[in-house]
């Protein structure tokens, strides 16, 4: 049992009290041997057996009514999952709120999303605790923000839903970086969230100095995960996988895909039951105009490729939306997207070695379809200050890793959203690029294979019908190490990353383990790998050189003003500098932008419970599961529970201490004596 105010506990002791007073009393008199008494105790031996067990209830009683007052003044709370074993308030409680897509999940009888139900708990459990202020670190910018009472929760901007994700460790480093600063005293951190690997990055290298970082420091900090793990089985979440307007004999028309993925499905598996045949209506709404279509779903998954909607041949540029019906995720319910003509493809490649080069070009410069125009040019290392950024789809990097000007300029582009694909030089350096570099080229026996590689998303994931890229027929022949902190796309034999992605704020830097070069890999000889993975980072650079452009929900990526946008389609949520954070269509000047949420959000893993668990280890840690709608609270002072038996003890001491009724005389007349 876990106690508000432990410090009154260390009276507990006079719970021996009345054993104490008993034992004086019994000293005060002595036993004097009286001949005419000897008849009396002879008559009440048969009595002495039920007057001793009275004396121990009355005194059993009396000490549980002392015992039941200690307990009380020292005001327990029900479930000990607080461990509120040192009882002192905290000077400081940092709360972490997921607030992405999936904590919108809600489950049978209502009762509210996993992210009301989480900021109604928090709010009703940090008053009953008691600290000195209170912080709140939120899932979507990872900025501090403090709190007046934790009441505030329930009404702060900062707490409402977003379709972004969440990056668990940056919050848990916003807090280190607080509590540091501000120099708090003891401080607990409490963490809400459904545990989603996406939000987590468990595998991440984040973690470890994280650690490190909360152990070495002097003042004691808590953490309190309050965990929401539980799926919801059935829920449906639609995704738009491609769009692309072409031009028809009578008019235009848009080739439109998507998928559909159903909660705690995985691929392969056979349906369940009731799963075998799903009628799901898809509404499609383009430019306000609305129409629907019904498809059949079976098995986990569905995917529609390039359905066909007709549009007026002068209709160039809109947005559109995709929708089902409402379940127990209303934010994966739809999803948001915009058409233009296709920006064209342009491709640079910086290469040092000819041979890698000439495969990057080719596989740059062959358009994926004939509306498509692509092109490619090699750039020298020591030209790369011409380059004309802001006509750049992708950049291909095969020399040692940019010095300090070209940095800053691949650091803008990066920035605007643009596409990196590091190769490795022939004789690496000390060079890095954001804390990343190569080491040396290994030269195993036998040619490696690639042995396991993300297929559910990226530049490796599957192709829109489904099938896997070949990823696996790879040779690797010789292969370049690489040191820093990026997460692994595709492993090799042994471990080694073939294809490795670096965390970045907006666009994407990408890290190939080797090239394509005949001494180095097949990647050339079979080419499909490095022709598919090339033109998806080329297509995602290209929507950010168009009139038209779609974001993932999240922070502002450089260059873009959301306080400035223009909401054209989408709920009216949250700050109008806050656009970027749900999904919706918005006008940026000339440019039109779709917001969609994270692809991660669909279907992401929970981390499991010892994993989790690991991820904490050797921190003061603590974790309670609830379920969505819970209206119960978690924590609850149970000193009523105890005042009141202490009353009950001593009415029942009370009742055992008064003396036994004498039976009425028998016999004559009351008052009267005999004649």
């Amino acid at each position: 049992m876990s106690f508000l105010q432990p410090m009154f506990l260390v009276a507990m002791p006079l719970v021996a009290l009345p054993i104490i007073i008993h034992l004086i009393n019994q000293r005060r008199y002595q036993t004097v041997r009286w001949g005419a008494m000897m008849f009396l105790l002879a008559a009440n031996r048969m009595s002495r057996g039920f007057a001793r067990i009275r004396q121990w209830l009355i005194m059993a009683f009396r000490m549980l009514a002392i015992a039941g007052l200690i307990v009380a003044i020292s005001r327990p709370l029900a479930g000990g999952w607080l461990g509120m074993a040192a009882g002192t308030k905290p000077d400081t409680t940092v709360v972490l709120l997921d607030r992405s897509p999936s904590m919108q999940q809600s489950e049978e009888g209502g009762g509210g999303s996993k992210l009301e139900t989480g900021r109604r708990q928090i709010v009703r459990t940090l008053p009953t605790l008691g600290s000195g202020h209170w912080l709140l670190v939120e899932g979507a910018t990872n900025t501090p923000r403090e709190l007046e009472a934790p009441e505030a929760l329930a009404s702060t901007p900062g707490a409402e839903p977003v379709s972004a994700s969440s990056d668990i460790p940056a919050m848990l480093l916003a807090a280190r970086d607080y509590i540091r600063a501000n120099k708090t005293g003891r401080t607990e951190v409490w963490i809400c969230s459904d545990l989603r690997a996406n939000d987590w990055d468990p595998e991440g290298g984040r973690w470890s100095s994280l650690r490190e970082a909360f152990l070495e420091m002097s003042q004691s900090v808590r953490f309190h995960v309050l965990a929401y793990p539980r799926p919801a089985p059935g829920n449906l979440a639609v995704r738009v996988t491609g769009v692309r307007r072409q031009p028809t004999a009578n008019g235009a028309e848009l080739l439109l895909s998507l998928s559909i993925r159903r909660e705690g499905a995985k691929e392969g598996e056979p349906p369940g039951e009731g799963e075998s045949r799903r009628s799901i209506p898809i509404q499609v709404e383009i430019d306000g105009a609305r129409s629907e279509l019904t498809v059949e779903m079976t098995g986990p998954t569905f995917e529609l490729k390039d359905h066909k909607l007709p549009i007026e041949r002068t209709h160039v540029k809109g947005w559109g939306r995709v929708s089902i019906p409402a379940d127990a995720n209303p934010a994966d319910d739809d999803d948001w997207f915009v058409f233009d003509e296709p920006a064209p493809r342009h491709a640079v490649i910086v290469a040092e070695d000819a041979q890698a080069g000439r495969p990057l070009q080719l596989a740059a410069s062959i358009p994926p379809a004939p509306t498509v125009k692509a092109s490619a040019e090699v750039v020298a290392p020591d030209k790369v200050a011409g380059i004309e950024w802001e006509k750049v789809s992708v950049l291909l990097w095969q020399a040692p890793l940019p010095d300090p000007a070209a940095a800053k300029s691949i650091e803008a582009y990066l920035g605007r959203g643009g596409q990196v694909l590091f190769f490795p030089p022939r004789n690496p350096g000390k060079e890095e690029f954001r804390g990343v570099r190569w080491t040396a080229w290994e030269q195993p026996a036998k040619a490696l294979t690639v042995t396991s590689w993300r297929g559910d998303q990226d530049i490796l994931s599957q192709t829109l019908s489904g099938g896997p890229l070949p990823v696996g027929q790879l040779q690797v022949d010789r292969h370049c190490g690489l040191e820093g902190e990026v997460t692994a796309l595709g492993t090799l034999d042994g471990g080694a990353p073939l294809l490795a992605r670096l965390s970045t704020d907006s666009g994407g830097a990408y890290f190939c383990g080797t090239t394509p070069a005949p001494t180095d890999s097949s990647m050339a000889a079979n080419g499909v790998v490095l022709y598919v993975m090339i033109q998806r980072l080329s297509e995602a650079g290209a929507k950010v050189l168009g009139s038209t452009r779609e974001l993932i929900a999240g922070p502002a990526p450089a260059g873009e003003q959301p306080a400035t946008w223009k909401r054209i389609a989408g709920a009216d949520q949250g700050l109008s500098t806050d656009a970027s954070l749900h999904r919706g269509i918005y006008q940026a000047g000339e440019r039109m932008i779709a917001v969609t949420r994270a692809p991660a959000e669909d279907l992401a893993p929970v981390v499991a419970d010892e994993r989790l668990a690991g991820l904490f280890r050797g921190l003061d840690y603590s974790r309670v599961d609830d379920r969505a709608g819970n209206i119960g609270s978690l924590i609850q002072e149970t000193w009523r529970i105890f005042l009141v038996a202490m009353m009950v003890a001593m009415v029942v001491e009370a009742a055992l201490c008064m003396p036994r009724p004498r039976p009425a005389a028998s016999g004559g007349t009351p008052g009267g004596a005999a004649a």
